[in-house]
């Protein structure tokens, strides 16, 4: 199994913010990008992080996941998705979600880990 990229998914608290998730986003934005993170996606309900130089090491911000039905803790990236669904089913592992083509250009899906955290098994279409 080749893993491409493994990327946190913090969820977003608009706390007390007037302008809600979109302003939690703007201020995550801000915070992480003094540590030299730049926007490299941004949905509205996900935005993505990554240092220009690092591209591939990134962080996501995430209100709630807006076409699955739960909300993934982590998302890894593989080569192959269809293969890590397939040995991930055959290991007994518990599919909460897809597989799934996302109008976004990726085919995912979610896995239960042994401790309980949903896992975003995806690549790239």
């Amino acid at each position: 199994m080749s893993v491409r990229r493994v990327v946190p998914n913090l969820p977003v608290d608009s706390g007390p913010d007037p302008e809600g998730t979109a302003g939690a986003m703007r201020a995550n934005a801000a915070f992480y990008g003094l540590l030299g993170f730049e926007e490299v996606m941004n949905q509205g309900w996900i935005m993505t992080l990554a240092p220009p130089a690092e591209p591939t090491a990134q962080i996501s911000f995430m209100s709630a996941d807006l076409t699955a039905p739960v909300t993934p803790d982590v998302s890894v990236e593989v080569a192959d998705v269809n293969a890590a669904h397939t040995a991930l089913v055959r290991a007994g592992a518990e599919i909460v979600y897809g597989p799934h083509d996302e109008e976004w250009g990726v085919r995912r899906f979610f896995v239960r880990d042994p401790n309980g955290r949903i896992v975003n098994v995806l690549s790239h279409r």
